[in-house]
């Protein structure tokens, strides 16, 4: 009696530690870090959208660069492990996160709203400036300077751009047009002679049109644009993927590699304010 109890004893204590084992397994697996599993993988997955400079598609080759494929060749590299660039679209980055088809995209702003959905490490990629294309004879060189009659700025409505400079250039006559390319195009065709929006879209078209000079006024104004990574417990990927950028960064990396892409894209990288504040 006492022989056979022992050994129900023996086997109610055995499936509890093999029940046990197999939660702890469990749990262990549903808290892999994405970290691991690049590993695990050896490959990098990054969102890449053909918006220049950000990343653009060579139409001969197929060959993905910019400044995002940059980093995340960089990342890949020091990873030990191949980048995989998967076409994705900006509205539809954060969905590809969550679904476990990228493990990471470049240059997606942080907010409140996005950081419910995905995580986003504390330091920015790059600082972005809000900056002016100006006609010859305009001093740009501050806000101030382009607060006065004489002056008008062409701005896509609504947007934060249009906020600034409705803010701080009361005296100057702003002109709201629907999208970026037409602001743009306002100055092209003399209605304004000056135009305002963030580096990126700025230089690219200043690019098409081939006329202007751009320039970041006193005080700078910026927006920091960030990194998007998959919520998960395990923080290890988030921290990982900080610190690479956090070095980047104030190394002077990062604005390298900008530069790098501006030349690449026929662009002139001294005529064109840094991606770093330090350098404003």
């Amino acid at each position: 009696m006492d022989i056979k109890l022992g050994s129900v004893v023996r086997g109610v204590v055995l499936s509890s530690l093999l029940a046990i084992g197999g939660g702890v397994s469990s749990a262990l697996a549903e808290t892999k870090s994405t970290y691991d599993a690049i590993q695990d993988r050896g490959t990098l997955r990054i969102g890449v959208v053909n918006t220049p400079p950000w990343y653009y598609k060579d139409t001969q080759s197929g060959e993905w660069g910019g400044i995002g494929f940059k980093i995340g060749s960089a990342m890949a590299e020091a990873l030990g492990v191949k980048l995989d660039t998967v076409e994705v679209k900006w509205g539809t980055s954060i969905p590809a996160l969550q679904a476990n088809k990228i493990d990471l995209m470049f240059f997606l702003d942080p907010t409140p709203e996005r950081a419910k959905a995905v995580d986003f490490p504390l330091t920015p990629v790059a600082d972005i400036a809000l900056g002016v294309l100006v006609a010859d004879g305009v001093d740009a060189s501050a806000w101030d300077n382009l607060n006065k009659a004489g002056i008008t700025v062409a701005v896509p409505q609504g947007t934060s751009m249009d906020r600034y400079v409705t803010k701080n250039l009361p005296n100057a006559e702003v002109l709201r047009l629907p999208s970026n390319a037409e602001s743009v195009a306002a100055f092209q065709s003399g209605r304004a002679n000056v135009a305002s929006m963030f580096l990126p879209p700025l230089i690219m078209l200043q690019k098409k049109i081939n006329r202007g000079k751009i320039v970041v006024p006193a005080p700078a104004h910026a927006a920091s644009t960030g990194v998007a990574l998959r919520a998960e417990p395990n923080k290890r990927w988030r921290d990982y993927v900080g610190t690479a950028i956090f070095y980047w960064y104030h190394t002077g990396q990062i604005n390298l590699w900008f530069k790098e892409t501006l030349g690449e894209l026929g662009l002139d990288p001294d005529a064109i304010p840094a991606m770093k504040r330090s350098e404003w």
